[in-house]
C-alpha cells in the first residue's frame, strides 16, 4: 500500500501498447493511487481520452495551453500535482524528445516543469529500441536519474521477437510500490535520530482472570512495531516494550516482553528517564480484575462478577517524570476523535499525541493499514491512510521534526 494517496501523472504516447494503459489505469487506483492522464497526439491515435477518463475518474489532458487550466497554465498545475511523472508506454520517438528538452507539447512540457521523478516504459520494435540513437538517448536519460522499468522481451505485434515490449501493468504497478517504499526508507535513514534512544510500547496487555481467561483487546501491535523499525532504520537506539504478539523483533531493536499493565507500567518507568523519546502505542487495559482467583473458574452459576480496577496510567506517568523524554501518545478512538485527543494531550501533559478511529474496519486494529492525525500543543497534521510501515515512517518524521524545534 505504499501507493495509498499517491499522485501519478501517467503520460500515454503512440504504441501499440497504449491498450494497456486502461487497465494500467485500474490496477495503480486498485492500490489506493490518484492517477492523472496526459496523452499525446500518437497515444490518442491507439486508445481514446474518454476510455482514460473513465478508468481514472479525472478529466484527461492534451493541451498545452489549455483555457480550461488553472490560469491557462496546465502544464505548471499538472507538474505541481504529481509524486510521480510515469510515461507508459514511452515510444522511441519520446524518449528522444525527453533526451532533447524538447517543450512543444503538453507531456514534453510537464517533464521539463515537474520536480517529480520520471519513469519510462519503454515501448517500441526491437530494432529501433537497440538502434544506436535511441541507446545514445536512454544514456542521456539515465545520467539526469530518469527511471527506466523495461522494456520487457518476447513476440512484438509486428511479428519480431526481442526487447522492446512494455512491461504488464502489474509489474508496473510492483515497481511503483517498490519505488515509493524505497524512498520511505531512505527518508527514514536520513532522520537525525543517530545516538537518540526511543522507547516504544507496543501491542495489548492481558489482565488475568484465573490461570486460563484473561481481559485483553484487539491490538496486533502492528503499529508499534513499525514505528520501532522506521526510528531503528533512522539509526536510534530503540527499545520494545512489548505485550503478547505475534510479531518478529524489527532489525537492530530491543524487545521486552511483559504481559500486564503493571508490568508494562514498571518496565517503562524504569527505561523512560534515560529516553529521548517515548512513544506510548501499546493498547493498555484501563482495568484489571482486582482478585486473580488460583484455580480455574468452574462454570455454576448463570451470572458472574468480576471487580475491576483502574490499572496506572504508563503515558501520564511518564509524562510527569522531571526528567522526561519527548513524550508521545495515541488515542485509539470510536467517535470525537479530535475531542478526546486533545483532550488527552493537554490533561496528560503530553507532547505529541496521534489520534486514529478504530471504528472504521480499514484501519487501526489488526489491519495492515491505519490513518492518523498527530496533535501537539500549537499545531497537528493529517497522516491520511496508508500501509502502517509507510505511516510509521511519516509519524516518525514528524516526531523529528519537533524535537529539532523543541
Amino acid at each position: 500500500m505504499f501507493l495509498q494517496n499517491k499522485n501519478i501523472l501517467l503520460g500515454v504516447t503512440g504504441g501499440i501498447a497504449a491498450y494497456k494503459t486502461a487497465e494500467l489505469v485500474r490496477r495503480l487506483k486498485e492500490q489506493g493511487a490518484n492517477v492523472r492522464v496526459v496523452m499525446t497526439k500518437g497515444g490518442k491515435a491507439f486508445i481514446t481520452p474518454l476510455t482514460l477518463q473513465a478508468v481514472s475518474g479525472n478529466p484527461v489532458a492534451d493541451s498545452l495551453l489549455d483555457p480550461a487550466a488553472e490560469a491557462a497554465m496546465g502544464h505548471i498545475e499538472l507538474a505541481k500535482w504529481a509524486d510521480l511523472v510515469l510515461i507508459a508506454p514511452a515510444s522511441a520517438n519520446t524518449l528522444a524528445r525527453l533526451a532533447g528538452g524538447f517543450a512543444d507539447d503538453l507531456l514534453a512540457t510537464i517533464c521539463l516543469a515537474t520536480a517529480a521523478p520520471l519513469a519510462i516504459a519503454p515501448a517500441m520494435n526491437q530494432q529501433m529500441w537497440h538502434a544506436l540513437p535511441t541507446q545514445d538517448n536512454m544514456a542521456t536519460l539515465r545520467k539526469r536519474n530518469v527511471i527506466v522499468w523495461g522494456p520487457g522481451a518476447g513476440e512484438q505485434a509486428c511479428g519480431d521477437v526481442g526487447y522492446g515490449r512494455m512491461l504488464e501493468p502489474l509489474q508496473l504497478v510492483g515497481l511503483a510500490k517498490e519505488y515509493f517504499q524505497q524512498t520511505a526508507e531512505n527518508e527514514a535513514k536520513n532522520l537525525p535520530l543517530d545516538n537518540q534512544h526511543w522507547v516504544v510500547t507496543a501491542g495489548p496487555t492481558r489482565e488475568a482472570i484465573d490461570p486460563v481467561r484473561y481481559i485483553s483487546n484487539h491490538s496486533s501491535g502492528k503499529m508499534g512495531y513499525a514505528i520501532a523499525d522506521a526510528a531503528a532504520k533512522a539509526g536510534a537506539k530503540v527499545t520494545i516494550i512489548s505485550g503478547p504478539v505475534n510479531l518478529p523483533t524489527p532489525n537492530h531493536c530491543d524487545r521486552v516482553n511483559v504481559q500486564s499493565a503493571q508490568q508494562m507500567h514498571a518496565m517503562a518507568m524504569g527505561l523512560a528517564p534515560k529516553a529521548d523519546v517515548f512513544v506510548a502505542c501499546a493498547a493498555v487495559a484501563d482495568y484489571r480484575v482486582r482478585d486473580v482467583v488460583d484455580q480455574k473458574i468452574k462454570k455454576s452459576a448463570d451470572t458472574m462478577q468480576i471487580e475491576l480496577v483502574k490499572n496506572p496510567d504508563i503515558v501520564a506517568d511518564v509524562a510527569a517524570l522531571t526528567d522526561r523524554p519527548f513524550t508521545v501518545g495515541f488515542a485509539a478512538e470510536t467517535q470525537d476523535v479530535e475531542h478526546y485527543a486533545k483532550g488527552k494531550l493537554a490533561r496528560k501533559n503530553l507532547d505529541m499525541i496521534a489520534a486514529n478511529n478504530v471504528a472504521l474496519q480499514t484501519q487501526g486494529f489488526n489491519s495492515d493499514d491505519n490513518a492518523l492525525t498527530v496533535y501537539w500543543p500549537e499545531g497537528s497534521k493529517e497522516l491520511p491512510l496508508t500501509n502502517k510501515k509507510a505511516l510509521a515512517v511519516d509519524l516518525v518524521k514528524t516526531i523529528a521534526d519537533k524535537l529539532m524545534t523543541k
